[in-house]
């Protein structure tokens, strides 16, 4: 039987929302975890609520090439390894007339939510390959395999950071390393702002958090390819 006890986890976006839940429910389970975010004063939160030696935190931003090279940089410093890597790090905005849409707003979307994805990969499969063990989980979201209206530069995003996942684990399960795509439904956290939805009906940052714990805590030989999930009250009229 696996355990996420002592696995050193680098984990993405975790200032806030869906990483902030993760690092703290691993670093309960007894993982070790390096928290990357832009934003030191989310971070410093983190480790104030955390009070946990297991928890190392690096500011960045994974648009960057350098600060993810920094901050893995850091985290094998500190704990000596990578054993996972959640890819959590993601962006989204509105674009509901494409013939006005920003080219800010599109290069935004696709550097967070897919090249972001591939420099963090690239850093951890540099620790992974030689030992031939390590897993890889991307929060993708249900974005990446249904479209919509109101976000479809997002949903584009999405889907390229499908692609890449599909191919990395292609090219990277005979070698030992797991590769899981997370997709949950709409999550109540910051990426909405002031938008008028039902976040009532929406998953919670913990639901998800609790769905990541359970995939990084299958025993060694328990390969999780995928997982989709909604809060069912989303569906509810």
């Amino acid at each position: 039987m696996s355990t996420i006890k002592d696995k050193v986890c680098f984990i993405t976006g975790a200032g806030s929302g869906i990483g902030r839940a993760a690092a703290l429910k691993l670093l309960a389970a007894g993982a070790k975890v390096f928290a990357m975010s832009r934003t030191q004063e989310r971070l410093d939160s983190l480790k104030a609520e955390a009070a946990s030696d297991n928890l190392a935190i690096g500011c960045g931003d994974v648009c960057s090439e350098a600060d993810v090279q920094a901050a893995f940089a850091a985290c094998l410093e500190r704990f000596g390894t990578v054993d996972i890597l959640l890819n959590n790090a993601g962006l989204g905005v509105p674009t509901t007339d494409l013939a006005e849409a920003p080219l800010e707003k599109f290069e935004q979307m696709f550097d967070t939510n897919v090249k972001g994805v591939f420099l963090c990969t690239r850093e951890a499969l540099k620790v992974m390959r030689p030992r031939k063990s390590g897993h890889i989980m991307t929060v993708i979201s249900m974005g990446g395999q249904r479209t919509n209206a109101v976000a479809p530069v997002y949903c584009a995003s999405k889907f390229g950071a499908r692609g890449f996942s599909g191919g990395l684990a292609d090219q990277v399960l005979a070698e030992g390393i797991k590769v899981t795509d997370l997709n949950p439904g709409p999550v109540d956290t910051n990426y909405w702002g002031d938008r008028p939805v039902a976040r009532e009906k929406f998953l919670k940052a913990d639901d998800v958090a609790e769905v990541i714990l359970f995939v990084f805590s299958q025993p060694e030989h328990v390969l999780i390819r995928e997982i989709n999930f909604d809060n069912i009250a989303f569906f509810k009229k």
